[in-house]
């Protein structure tokens, strides 16, 4: 839990990741003191499957989603998309690591963000191998 002398006392983050890289990013700032809030698809973040899950999460899920809250919507339902404005009005810091585009796709890419929340650091990490750098 955060005390009010943690170094990101105060800020929140929407984490919209899955697997390691963005969930990895958002767990060092909940580290920190930050408020981070994990929105998962309907299915759940995939990571939660992977072998060796004891119940319904694995150590892989448990290692990088420490020190969050975690909350299930559906961004591609109407109901899903209010409910993420909502967040996105009171958020400080946005991490997601789909696949370039998809943010665009549903409506909540930078520009759409941004224009709801001037203030809103917006992180976009994706995967891409060498062969495609």
């Amino acid at each position: 839990m955060a005390t009010s002398d943690s170094a990101l006392a105060g800020v929140r983050v929407l984490d919209v990741t899955q697997v390691m890289a963005g969930p990895f990013c958002a767990m060092l700032l909940a580290d920190l003191g930050a408020d981070v809030i994990k929105i998962e698809p309907p299915a759940g973040d995939s990571t939660r499957r992977m072998p060796r899950a004891v119940g319904a999460d694995s150590p892989s899920f448990n290692a990088v989603n420490r020190g969050k809250r975690s909350v299930v919507v559906d961004l591609k339902s109407a109901g899903g998309r209010e409910v993420f404005h909502r967040l996105v009005r009171s958020t400080d810091i946005l991490i997601e690591n789909y696949r370039p585009g998809v943010m665009d796709a549903l409506g909540f890419g930078y520009r759409a963000v941004s224009g709801e929340n001037p203030r809103i650091i917006y992180a976009s990490i994706s995967a891409k191998t060498a062969a495609s750098i």
